[in-house]
């Protein structure tokens, strides 16, 4: 296999056109579209998506995507990347990253933020924020396309989370093989795999989490799940905390609470409230049991003016009652996403801190 070189990124093969077989599975208005003859606009956030009332969805271009021949010489070091399909039948993909380096690192299973109902790991914040991680914390990184509501309400964002666990279990398994993805497996610590995410991709990152601890994976071995960190996890409920209530949100925030509830009407099923565990799992009824699950060390990261802030350390509180070890880190001045959109003038350099936490946490582990 030939590689190219870009700046300072090393990337394969251009992608494939994943946005083709999402089509060919239904993923219907995925790619945008006019709306005209749909009906009238049901929901809407300004500027990402709207769902007319046919069910029709277009989601606008907000966020360029970055093709894995893109590169940057924001990186300061050498990340080789790739895409790869992880399941046909439903359009799910990944973005591989790795430390160009020889020699093998821990595994970092990423899921992108969106409320559940927009995102893409193609998106060029994602791409830049994980080869940075990549390099800095000495990852390899798998970052996941799942499925979007509301055309695939959850569970789909959870199954398709458990079915790239399954995919990176295989290939831990087949690790000895040559074929495309040897570069990839050939830099990979199976035994040192950490489950990650922002927003909604951290409520993911949790309910994986979940399932695993209710045995629905069956046996990991020889993966080995050691922490989670999840980045501004995505949760609600019918209760406001102090933070939904009184944090005023600057023009162009990304996540006010009418978005949050918008996010949440699309990507529930229908008629269920934010109290459905899969919104609240610390107080929803049905909750899971936070002492099954089987990452024993968390590294929870929150915003300081993020809505979801309260929300956030009410987790970190319910999973210390449980027994589990919360590593909690707090980044003042800087609201919801700020790593991925540097929306605050405080964004880069608490985007450096957010690294190395991370880097601290996996590395110690």
């Amino acid at each position: 296999m030939r590689w190219r070189r870009m700046g300072a990124l090393d990337v394969g093969e251009p992608r494939v056109s994943f946005q083709q077989q999402q089509q060919q599975v239904g993923k219907k208005g995925q790619q945008g579209g006019h709306g005209h003859g749909h009906g009238a606009v049901v929901e809407e956030i300004h500027g990402l998506i709207k769902v007319y009332r046919d069910g029709y969805v277009e989601r606008l271009p907000a966020i360029p995507d970055a093709p894995c021949t893109w590169g940057t010489t924001a990186l300061p070091g050498i990340v080789v990347a790739r895409d790869v399909v992880v399941d046909r039948a439903t359009g799910v993909w990944a973005r591989l990253y790795a430390p160009a380096a020889a020699g093998r690192v821990p595994v970092v299973l990423y899921f992108h933020g969106g409320g559940f109902c927009v995102g893409s790991a193609a998106w060029s914040c994602y791409h830049e924020f994980l080869a940075k991680m990549a390099e800095r914390a000495g990852c390899a990184v798998m970052s996941v396309d799942y499925r979007l509501a509301p055309e695939n309400r959850l569970p789909a964002a959870f199954d398709d989370g458990v079915t790239a666990v399954r995919w990176l279990r295989q290939q831990a398994i087949c690790s000895a093989a040559t074929d495309e993805l040897s570069w990839w497996r050939g830099r990979c610590r199976f035994d040192r795999v950490f489950l990650m995410g922002d927003s909604a991709g951290a409520a993911i990152a949790f309910h994986i989490a979940a399932r695993l601890g209710h045995g629905q994976l069956g046996a990991l071995t020889p993966l080995d799940v050691k922490g989670a960190i999840l980045i501004q996890p995505f949760f609600g409920g019918e209760t406001r905390t102090a933070s939904e209530k009184t944090m005023t949100q600057p023009p162009g925030s990304a996540l006010t609470l009418s978005t949050s509830d918008t996010y949440w009407r699309m990507a529930l099923p229908a008629g269920a409230t934010r109290d459905h565990p899969w919104c609240n799992p610390v107080t929803g009824r049905g909750a899971p049991r936070l002492d099954t699950l089987p990452p024993p060390d968390f590294l929870v990261c929150i915003s300081e003016k993020d809505i979801l802030h309260d929300r956030n350390l009410e987790l970190c509180r319910a999973l210390r009652k449980a027994g589990k070890s919360v590593e909690q880190a707090t980044y003042g001045g800087v609201g919801h996403a700020f790593q991925v959109l540097h929306n605050y003038h405080l964004s880069q350099p608490r985007t450096q801190e957010m690294l190395a936490h991370i880097k601290a946490f996996v590395s110690a582990r």
